[in-house]
C-alpha cells in the first residue's frame, strides 16, 4: 500500500473528515468533574473567536449537552445525511437527541463503536475549524473507538483539584499516550469557590493539584475554572455562561483557556506533535513489509516474523502473556494481503492465511525493528 505524500495519518484524515481541520476530544478519568460543562463553554468560546465549531456529545450513557445548550429540537436528515442542530452558532450532535428522556442506553462495545462511526461519517459537519468531542468518563469503548476511527489532533483532560480525581484522570492520559494521541493540555475545574455575596474564595476541593501534576508530567496547563453558582445557573437555563454572560470572570476563564488551546493546536500543527508514525507502507503481497517513518527511518519485516508476534487474544494468552502461536503452522511464503492504519497508533494487517485480528502498534513495530526481529 503506497500512500500519498504526507503521512499515513493525513491520508486517513482526508478519507474520514476532509473538511474538519482539528478534532479534539475532552476527557476525564472519572465522572462528576464538569467535563460536559467545560466542553460546551470552550466550544462556545471558540465560536465567539470566529471559528467554525462542532460539538459531538459522545457521552452515550449520560448525554447532557442538549440540556446545557437548551436544545429541544431534533436533527433532520437531508440527502441521507444527518444535519446537526445549530445552537449559538455551534453545530451539535448528541445521543440525547435520539433517546427519550425516560429511557436508558444499554449498549455493549459494537454498538458504541457504530455510534462513534455514525456521528463522524453520517453527520454532515460541513467545514469546521474544530470538532470538539465530549467523551464519557473513563477509558472504555467510546474513546478507544474514536482513536481507532480517526486521527485526533490531541486530547484535553479535565480534572478537579483533589488527588482522587487526578489519580483517575491520569488513567485517561495513559490511555491516550498508548494510542499515540497527544495531550494538548489539562484543565482544573472547580479549582476554588467564589462566594456570590461577599466575594471571598474557598478551596473546597483543594487548589492547584491538577496544575502541579501537569507540571510534573510536563503537560501544558490550560487554566482553572472556579466553582461558581453562575456557571451552574446558566447551564441549567440552557445558555452557558460564555454565551449568556461573557464578561463574567468565569466566562473569561473559559475564553482564556480556549485561547491557550488554539495556540497549542497551532504550534502542534506547525511543528508536528505526534511521535513516530509511518509515512509510507507497502507494497502488499511481497516477501517483505516495508515501512518508512516520519523521522526518516526505514523498517523491513517478513510477514512471518510479524505473524509470529501478533499481539491479539488468539495468539497470546491474556492472563499469562504466553504465546499460543505454533511456528510450524505458519508458512514461510506468508504474505500481507492488506495493511490499514488504525487511528494514529497502529496498523491492522490481514495475512494470506486468513489471520486478521492483530493490531500492530507503532511502538511495537519500532521496538521489533530495533531488536532485529524483522
Amino acid at each position: 500500500m503506497n500512500l500519498p505524500a504526507g503521512s499515513v495519518l493525513e491520508a486517513n484524515k482526508n478519507r474520514s473528515l476532509p473538511n474538519v481541520k482539528n478534532i479534539i476530544p475532552i476527557a476525564s478519568g472519572k465522572g462528576g468533574v464538569g467535563k460536559s460543562t467545560v466542553s460546551a463553554n470552550i466550544a462556545l468560546a471558540l465560536v465567539r473567536s470566529g471559528a467554525r465549531v462542532g460539538l459531538m456529545d459522545a457521552d452515550v450513557y449520560g448525554p447532557s449537552i442538549p440540556t446545557i445548550l437548551g436544545i429541544s429540537e431534533k436533527p433532520v436528515q437531508a440527502n441521507r445525511r444527518i444535519l446537526p442542530v445549530i445552537r449559538y452558532g455551534l453545530k451539535v450532535i448528541s445521543m440525547g437527541f435520539f433517546v427519550p428522556v425516560n429511557e436508558a442506553v444499554i449498549w455493549r462495545g459494537p454498538m458504541l463503536h457504530k455510534m462513534v462511526s455514525d456521528f463522524l461519517e453520517l453527520v454532515d459537519w460541513g467545514e469546521l475549524d474544530y470538532l470538539m468531542i465530549d467523551l464519557p468518563p473513563g477509558t472504555g469503548d467510546v474513546p478507544l473507538s474514536l482513536c481507532q476511527t480517526i486521527p485526533l489532533t490531541g486530547a484535553v483532560i479535565v480534572s478537579t483539584p483533589q488527588d482522587v480525581a487526578w489519580h483517575v484522570a491520569q488513567k485517561a492520559i495513559v490511555m491516550f499516550d498508548k494510542l499515540n494521541t497527544p495531550i494538548l493540555g489539562v484543565i482544573e475545574n472547580m479549582s476554588h469557590f467564589v462566594c456570590s455575596h461577599c466575594g471571598s474564595t474557598e478551596e473546597i476541593f483543594g487548589s492547584g493539584g491538577a496544575k502541579k501534576a501537569a507540571e510534573t508530567l510536563e503537560i501544558p496547563y490550560l487554566g482553572g475554572i472556579s466553582l461558581d453558582t453562575s456557571i451552574r445557573l446558566t447551564s441549567d437555563a440552557g445558555e452557558p455562561i460564555v454565551h449568556g454572560n461573557p464578561e463574567h470572570l468565569a466566562a473569561k476563564a473559559f475564553i482564556q483557556i480556549a485561547e491557550r488551546l488554539v495556540s497549542l493546536v497551532n504550534i502542534r500543527n506547525t511543528q508536528g506533535g505526534c511521535r513516530n508514525v509511518p509515512v509510507k507502507i507497502g507494497p502488499v503481497n511481497q516477501p517483505q513489509i516495508q515501512i518508512e517513518w516520519n523521522d526518516g527511518k526505514k523498517s523491513s519485516f517478513t510477514p512471518k516474523a510479524l505473524r509470529m508476534v501478533c499481539p491479539c487474544a488468539a495468539c497470546v494468552d491474556e492472563l499469562t502473556g504466553a504465546k499460543k502461536t505454533d511456528p510450524l503452522g505458519i508458512a514461510d511464503g506468508l504474505r500481507a494481503v492488506a495493511i490499514q492504519p488504525v487511528g494514529r497508533y497502529a496498523l491492522h494487517i490481514i495475512f494470506s492465511d486468513g489471520h486478521a485480528t492483530g493490531l500492530y502498534g507503532f511502538e511495537l513495530l519500532r521496538k521489533l525493528d530495533s531488536s532485529g526481529s524483522s
